[in-house]
């Protein structure tokens, strides 16, 4: 059965309002953003390319991947244990399109929640046409809007703006996959809706095991509610605050009735917080019967406390951060491999030189091209190259094969590490070292 909540548009409604129209504008134009000329976000799971406010990561940073998932991983739960599922309410696009968009243009088109259940009721006719089919008609424009932005996140805006403005037969399968996550968004926002957040979303079931008695939460005070009852004029009002009007359970998204406790359901859209001050200011009795609380707060009237759950979670967050921006930091433009030939040990030179064959491979993780020069540290050595690069194409890689020549007198034992630097344009962009095998000179 689909729910028709009620809109009240108190403060918090407003500032979700501005905050959602603010992420939505971030949303669409962050494809079309460049920055340090890269794209400012861009998700490219085809070609292998991430790229983060400017920064490339190619799958050689595959580590920095798992330590800022594992961060984030982190960084929400210690979230959710403390403000509960205020994301989902406030930040979600999920949330944010449903009821700041599809939601809008429901009830611009088909009226309050009373006259949509109605229109729902009675058979087809010529005003029940018009309506449904403008309302689903916007939708699917709206829903192929999002899917061209999604589009824009995974391949790129400049090759989405191929796929729209060339020929279709160019470009087959970006065509098919506007079309595919059209249709998704479409049954999402207009089927599906808070059965994504209720049933399909798994942040929600988290809330279980995360939550505690400490948790700040959209709560309603049921030591200063009940018992709840109606209001009667010229008798003396012997029951709690609630009046029972059930407006909040009209407001809310997904149905619930928060005066049933802490549910799986509750996004802490505050949407009841507003419906609830609402009336309370109407009978003159203070605000927020229903508000962000603790239910330690409502049993003991203690003040919010953090516990050492949060403690414990905020330094694993601490010790994650710190690594992911150390490896940040240190993370060279060009990944550099190099393993001696296999098969091979050391040749020795009729000009009293020793050398060892290697192959290496330099992937450059920048966003230009670079030109490159290998640099021994040991000024005594030198490099005789079989196979010879010295440029790096943008996201490119070269393989290079090349002899080591070491002067005998210079071995001091049979394996000894040798290192080199890798400059471009007169600076160290990258430092790696390998281990030389011959002969001491005893």
């Amino acid at each position: 059965m689909a729910i028709h909540p009620k809109i009240i548009k108190g403060k918090l409604y407003q500032y979700r309002t501005l905050l959602s129209y603010f992420f939505l504008g971030l949303l669409f134009a962050a494809p079309f953003i460049k920055f340090n000329g890269e794209q400012l976000v861009l998700l490219d799971v085809l070609q292998r390319k991430f790229v983060f406010f400017g920064i490339i990561f190619w799958p050689q940073d595959f580590y920095l991947f798992v330590l800022a998932l594992l961060t984030f991983i982190v960084f929400v739960v210690l979230f959710t244990v403390v403000f509960g599922r205020v994301f989902c309410g406030w930040i979600c696009p999920q949330t944010i399109f449903l009821e700041m968009v599809f939601r809008k243009i429901e009830y611009w088109i088909e009226g309050e929640p009373v006259k949509q259940k109605k229109l729902n009721e009675r058979p087809m006719d010529m005003d029940k046409f018009w309506r449904k089919t403008a309302k689903h008609g916007l939708f699917f424009m709206i829903s192929f809007l999002i899917a061209n932005v999604f589009l824009g996140y995974i391949i790129g805006s400049e090759a989405l703006i191929e796929i729209i403005t060339q020929p279709i037969a160019s470009h087959l399968s970006g065509f098919i996959a506007i079309w595919i996550f059209t249709f998704v968004f479409y049954m999402v926002f207009s089927r599906a809706r808070e059965i994504v957040c209720t049933v399909i979303c798994p942040y929600g079931r988290l809330q279980g095991v995360l939550l505690d008695s400490q948790s700040i939460i959209v709560a309603y005070d049921y030591n200063r509610g009940e018992p709840r009852g109606k209001v009667q004029k010229g008798f003396e009002n012997l029951k709690g605050d609630c009046i029972d009007c059930k407006l909040c359970v009209q407001v809310c998204p997904t149905g619930i009735d928060i005066r049933n406790g802490t549910q799986m359901e509750c996004t802490n859209c505050t949407a009841c917080i507003d419906a609830c001050d609402m009336v309370m200011e109407k009978t003159n009795r203070p605000l927020r019967l229903i508000g962000f609380k603790s239910e330690e707060e409502i049993t003991s009237k203690k003040p919010f406390k953090l516990s050492r759950r949060v403690y414990g979670y905020a330094a694993v967050l601490l010790v994650l951060m710190s690594l992911l921006s150390f490896l940040m930091i240190d993370r060279s433009d060009v990944k550099t491999t190099i393993l001696r030939a296999s098969g091979t040990l050391y040749q020795m030179r009729d000009d009293k030189m020793v050398s060892n064959l290697y192959n290496a491979e330099l992937v450059n993780k920048t966003s230009k091209a670079l030109e490159f020069q290998i640099v021994p540290e040991d000024k005594s050595i030198k490099l005789q190259y079989i196979q010879k690069e010295h440029k790096l194409a943008y996201g490119g890689s070269v393989k290079l094969t090349f002899f080591v020549l070491m002067p005998q007198t210079e071995v001091k034992q049979f394996k000894s590490e040798i290192k080199f630097k890798l400059v471009s344009a007169g600076k160290v962009i990258d430092e790696f070292q390998t281990t030389f095998i011959a002969p001491p000179n005893n």
